[in-house]
């Protein structure tokens, strides 16, 4: 009955003296794995025009049907090929981050970030368009308005 008592006492005066392992986590940041597979980013080339060509590949590979994409005809001053993503949405209550967009794109235009905060108060936040996707251009503080 009472050696469970010296245990207890020994583990925990083995543990008091200890230097914390814990985060404080919002000064402090975790860092991430390089294999990380955290938020979508849609890339830019390096004028600053939208890498992805429509051509959905992205939302045949990926398993948990999370993306949606309507192709549109380029007039050279979205991207630099013949189409354009005019809708690009990716449903985040579906995605399993799983990386296969990533893979299957041809340009590269997509790649999985290292962003793990991805908590939101609205269920509508979980739809994330291109305007939330785009890697916003140099010198620019937010991303660019939609394009019509």
């Amino acid at each position: 009955m009472i050696r469970p008592w010296f245990v207890g006492f020994k583990t925990t005066f083995g543990h008091m003296f200890k230097k914390p392992i814990t985060v404080n986590y919002p000064d402090e940041k975790v860092p991430m794995f390089p294999k990380w597979r955290g938020k979508q980013v849609l890339m830019r080339d390096e004028n600053g025009l939208e890498k992805c060509v429509a051509c959905g590949l992205c939302a045949v590979a990926c398993p948990a049907d999370a993306i949606y994409l309507e192709p549109a005809e380029n007039d050279g001053s979205v991207m630099a090929g013949p189409r354009y993503a005019r809708t690009y949405q990716i449903h985040k209550t579906r995605c399993i981050f799983c990386g296969y967009c990533e893979e299957a794109c041809p340009v590269s235009a997509i790649f999985m970030g290292k962003d793990y905060e991805l908590a939101v108060f609205s269920k509508d936040d979980f739809v994330w368009d291109k305007d939330d996707l785009l890697v916003p251009l140099p010198g620019q503080a937010q991303t660019p308005p939609a394009r019509k």
